[in-house]
């Protein structure tokens, strides 16, 4: 590149600089002096560097809108699919991963139905999965079933529902946690039919659960209601029984025996 005089360079630089905030160009505005200097060092032409400076300004956004999905996700925990002990995953866990892995349940709007005993892993599973998918560009959210309840019921009393419901729907994966820990009233039965109704055949709802489906009228006194729900969400759903051994049991009975 073309030497110029010192002057000339400062104000360029500058130019440059408040040109890159204004069109919000942040690793532009950072890292221009280090990529001219680079570019000289290495005799790129202006082609060449013009493509590294877009290049790298693509790459910077793209992965500060990957963090901005993880973080608006409202994750309890982080966890990762790399972390998960496929050995001590239930069976049909177990089996189902490889496939899960892929992401392909959320591309064709597929539901996915975690349900066994507290600890077996299914909230671990869910949430890495959706951090997976926040990862591949999906939209996620993560909530548990109390969370929503109030959240519905808040919108409601101040007249914002609608504009709940509009987020709630374009979501690409949604993940309910804790079904089944809270029992519902009628009134909030329905409102998280209603809810859930939204996305149905369209977007990927996770729902974890304790209680095998014909329970859940332990939680939903109201047979047809359960019976709606239960056909809404398993509709051309993934179902896993995580039924097996509680991960939080093992970790406390390893942490005794060394204490021994």
């Amino acid at each position: 590149m073309t030497d110029i005089h010192e002057t000339d360079r400062d104000g360029l630089r500058e130019l440059i600089r408040s040109c890159a905030f204004d069109l919000k160009l942040p690793l532009v505005r950072r890292d221009i002096d280090l990529l001219i200097q680079q570019s000289a060092d290495e005799q790129w032409n202006l082609w060449r560097f013009t493509a590294e400076l877009l290049r790298r300004e693509k790459e910077n956004r793209s992965e500060n809108q990957r963090r901005h999905r993880i973080k608006n996700a409202g994750f309890p925990q982080l966890r990762y699919l790399n972390e998960i002990d496929t050995d001590a995953l239930p069976a049909d866990a177990r089996k189902a991963l490889p496939t899960l892995e892929t992401l392909d349940f959320i591309k064709n709007g597929r539901n996915l139905i975690l349900y066994g005993n507290p600890g077996a892993g299914k909230t671990h599973l869910a949430t890495a999965l959706g951090i997976a998918a926040c990862n591949a560009g999906y939209s996620v959210l993560f909530t548990s079933v109390p969370r929503l309840l109030t959240q519905i019921r808040e919108c409601r009393n101040a007249l914002t529902l609608r504009s709940l419901e509009n987020k709630f729907e374009r979501y690409d994966m949604v993940i309910c946690d804790e079904f089944g820990y809270v029992s519902c009233d009628k009134a909030g039965a329905e409102m998280l039919f209603n809810h859930l109704s939204l996305r149905t055949d369209k977007k990927t709802t996770v729902v974890t659960t304790n209680l095998a489906f014909n329970r859940w009228n332990e939680i939903i006194d109201d047979k047809v209601l359960v019976t709606a729900m239960v056909d809404r969400l398993t509709h051309k759903a993934i179902l896993l029984n995580m039924t097996g051994k509680s991960y939080r049991m093992k970790e406390t009975q390893e942490m005794m025996t060394q204490q021994i």
